[in-house]
């Protein structure tokens, strides 16, 4: 085995795996390969050596809006266009596989990221009306999470801080149904 394979290299090619399988969607498709370069060109995997590398959380939605345009850039090489919605999807399943799977759940600065948004959480949302949100959870259903722009996608991620009342953000997740 080569010795620069590390367990943050394991859990970059798992993590970057995931979330190119997730974040690719009918009208948007791209390789795992493409997301992979898509994540290394945004920097999340130098953030893998653990979540003190990760913004604080007063910091999260200014940083996740930056990976955000990198990743649009970055995918627009591939001639693949991305919206704001597949960029956090990317970015979001990335983290989540490396740090709140990762056993890094209660960390303050995993808590802070934002979770991956898809229909079938949006859907769960709206029908619960989970927070008194259902407006919000309706509005981002009907737009479609893979057409989000960034002030769209910013309006889930702050209607999802009400609903959770200081809660970590990946709790939310409870109500995802895509486990099933």
């Amino acid at each position: 085995m080569p010795e620069h394979y590390s367990i943050y290299e394991h859990k970059h090619r798992f993590a970057a795996w995931a979330a190119g399988r997730a974040a690719s969607v009918i009208g948007c498709r791209f390789s795992v390969e493409q997301a992979r370069a898509i994540i290394q060109s945004v920097g999340l995997h130098r953030l893998l050596v653990g979540p003190e590398r990760l913004p604080e959380p007063h910091a999260v939605d200014a940083m996740h809006a930056e990976w955000r345009k990198v990743a649009i850039e970055r995918a627009a090489t591939f001639k693949v266009r991305f919206t704001h919605g597949i960029a956090a999807k990317l970015i979001n399943v990335y983290l989540k596989a490396a740090f709140v799977c990762g056993g890094h759940h209660d960390d303050e600065r995993v808590a802070a990221l934002h979770p991956p948004i898809d229909g079938l959480l949006l859907d769960a949302l709206a029908k619960g009306n989970l927070g008194g949100q259902r407006n919000a959870w309706r509005r981002a259903r009907g737009l479609r999470w893979s057409h989000l722009n960034s002030k769209q996608y910013q309006e889930v991620i702050d209607a999802i801080r009400v609903a959770l009342d200081g809660e970590p953000l990946w709790r939310i997740e409870e109500h995802w149904r895509g486990y099933q």
